[in-house]
């Protein structure tokens, strides 16, 4: 099953654990949010909005707030001494969709644990040249 949601003037296709990166949007890392925006349900009998189908929301985990890639305009007029340089970064919030729910239903799967980072185990090469 997949949905086309709304969010931040832009449509997005999603399925179940899809990670997106759209623009900011209120939560803190670890919340699970709904979209209510949901454009059109698809699967074995899809379902179109007039403009969005009643009942339905996306819920998404929030993974991340962080600040997208650097954008630069510049301009520059011949031979006037004139030039203008500007620069901006978009504010993004990385989702990752965990249901797909219709008829008003709510969410039923929480945030995940966070991933606990393994530690480095040394080869017996590298443990050779520590101890000589």
């Amino acid at each position: 099953m997949f949905a086309v949601i709304k969010t931040g003037g832009r449509q997005y296709r999603v399925v179940p654990d899809d990670v997106l990166e759209i623009g900011k949007i209120a939560g803190d890392v670890g919340t699970i949010i709904q979209l209510g925006e949901v454009l059109m349900l698809g699967g074995d009998t899809p379902v179109l909005g007039l403009p969005t189908v009643a009942g339905a929301t996306v819920a998404a985990e929030v993974l991340q707030h962080k600040r997208g890639p650097k954008v630069i305009s510049f301009k520059k007029r011949r031979r006037k001494n004139s030039k203008r340089k500007r620069g901006y970064r978009d504010e993004i919030t990385v989702l990752r969709i965990t249901e797909i729910l219709a008829d008003g239903k709510a969410p039923s799967i929480g945030p995940r644990p966070p991933r606990e980072k393994k530690p480095v185990v040394e080869t017996s090469a590298e443990a050779d040249d520590a101890a000589a």
